[in-house]
């Protein structure tokens, strides 16, 4: 059973033309099953049915369907839907989010955990973001695929949406695929592509119309049952979400060129210096008005898509084989073949948490005032995670402003200033933590052990008494002397003290996990 933090109540999710004669082949097949006007399941097979259904935009396309141009506008606000799937989204789309390399960039908090399983938010992790959008966009088949450390991943998920999946029919499911080797292929995976190849055997085997590709390090909120929607009714055989971006961040992505239908024509990845110039677009066209659309002069691949299942099964196997990466090798290389490549345009918050920068700026990013980055309290759409049936936190004399405090906190006379601190956090007497990411603990300790490891010279888990904390992370179960200041003054933005219990990257510093920092250090 998965649990809502957001509104403090344990919550189960419900279940609710182209220029090649292949390309064609795919798309004639899918089309009589993607918008067919009505359809039911018999045994295991989609079968489809004459009636249609009553459906406002059905209606208006007719059965001769026109490719358009998806507003943006209100893309992720799900309180509107004006979706009408057929077959729906519970039956005809199998959800597979890709967790990631090694996420190096992420290093130490990658240490002991998969990327997708680093906390965020106070009570969350970063993979309940995608399997809670595919939720509540009525999804419930899921494979979380990794490769790198994998074990915390696996308990998190299987605590948080073991049970009650897809209703009464069990359906539903959440289940992590990991790296394997075999006969066919002796390697771990190599990128996107070759991930979602390598266990296409079993992909293949469940009756779905399409695809849903996600990333499991993003931060955002959508509808994935607008997106598969525009997907069918522009009859395409890849989707691909795109936002508007501005020139700084463009070259950390994959642009894109789009015609008046939303097509994509030319694509670069991560492009620089003339080819980068070469790629700005009009973005009025996305909706944008005459201010924003010069802010943000490009298209950006988000590395979301929605592949029609022949297609995928065409292009992994039979076009392009040896190909290790979606968004370098794979779409542009659909698009060279003139297969229907369409973009689906979103402008709404997202956040790519590659790096320590990215993870810290969006953990704060959800204390801002009045409206955070990112709010976990949208009811309509709320974010799960496991249920850990945590008390609530304690706040002894603490003076606490501009922060989100996690369940099960233990805070003593101490000053909390725009910091986010996480479940389990035990704060002691005249601590000061500013513009600081807590992650908690996964256990509290006794009195008895903390005597204990006082009378040995020790540390118990938290932040010891006067203590200041500026401007860092502190991962899970560290334990944090007495009078210990981590200011970083002199501010170095780069050093690697992992035998010390700390990192700095990008001017903030990272307390590894389980370290220990000796009373009265000073970093």
């Amino acid at each position: 059973m998965a649990c809502t933090a957001t509104i403090g109540t344990i919550r189960a999710p419900l279940s609710s033309s182209s220029s090649s004669s292949s390309s064609s082949e795919i798309r004639k097949s899918s089309r009589n099953l993607s918008f067919a006007a009505s359809s039911s399941l018999t045994g295991d097979k989609i079968i489809v049915s004459s009636t249609k259904p009553n459906c406002r935009r059905q209606q208006q396309l007719g059965s001769r369907r026109t490719p358009f141009i998806v507003s943006p506008v209100a893309v992720s606000d799900s309180k509107n839907s004006q979706t009408c799937l057929d077959p729906d989204a519970s039956r005809s789309v199998l959800g597979i989010i890709l967790g990631g390399g090694a996420g190096t960039r992420l290093y130490p908090l990658t240490k002991k955990r998969a990327k997708p399983a680093v906390p965020l938010g106070a009570n969350y992790r970063l993979i309940d973001i995608p399997v809670s959008n595919c939720l509540n966009s009525n999804i419930s088949k899921i494979y979380v695929l990794t490769q790198f450390n994998s074990a915390s991943l696996n308990r998190h998920l299987s605590r948080a949406y073991a049970s009650n999946m897809g209703g009464y029919k069990n359906e539903g499911f959440v289940e992590v695929l990991a790296a394997q080797q075999s006969p066919e292929n002796p390697n771990w995976f190599q990128g996107t592509a070759d991930a979602v190849r390598q266990y296409l055997w079993l992909f293949e085997e469940h009756n779905v119309l399409e695809y849903l590709i996600l990333a499991g390090d993003h931060l955002y909120r959508m509808d994935y049952e607008k997106f598969i929607q525009a997907h069918r009714e522009t009859d395409a055989d890849i989707t691909v979400a795109a936002l508007p971006m501005d020139e700084e961040r463009a070259t950390a992505f994959g642009l894109m060129k789009i015609d008046e239908e939303g097509r994509i024509i030319e694509f670069a990845e991560k492009p620089k210096g003339e080819q980068l110039k070469s790629m700005k677009v009009d973005t009025t066209i996305l909706g944008l008005d005459d201010e924003r659309a010069k802010e943000m002069p490009f298209i950006a691949s988000m590395g979301i898509y929605v592949v029609s299942k022949n297609a995928m099964l065409d292009l992994l196997r039979e076009k392009f084989p040896a190909a290790n990466d979606f968004g370098s090798e794979v779409i542009p290389g659909a698009t060279a073949l003139g297969m229907r490549v369409q973009a689906y345009l979103y402008d709404g918050y997202w956040e790519d948490i590659g790096t320590i920068e990215a993870f810290y700026n969006a953990n704060l990013g959800i204390t801002k005032k009045p409206i955070p980055d990112f709010s976990f309290y949208d009811r309509s759409a709320p974010i799960y995670t496991q249920p850990r049936y945590l008390p609530p936190s304690k706040m002894l004399d603490a003076d606490v402003t501009d922060s989100v405090i996690g369940e099960g906190c233990v805070i003593k006379n101490c000053k909390i200033h725009h910091s986010v601190v996480g479940l389990r956090s035990c704060i002691s007497e005249g601590a000061i933590i500013e513009d600081t990411l807590l992650m908690g603990a996964d256990y509290y300790e006794t009195e008895a052990d903390r005597k204990l490891l006082a009378a040995k010279g020790s540390v118990p888990i938290g932040i010891g008494k006067n203590t200041h904390i500026k401007r860092a992370i502190i991962d899970k179960n560290a334990r944090i002397g007495e009078n210990v200041k981590i200011l970083n003054t002199d501010n170095v933005l780069e050093a690697a003290r992992e035998t010390d219990g700390y990192f700095i990257k990008s001017g903030i510093v990272t307390v590894i996990k389980d370290a220990l920092i000796p009373n009265g250090t000073v970093i």
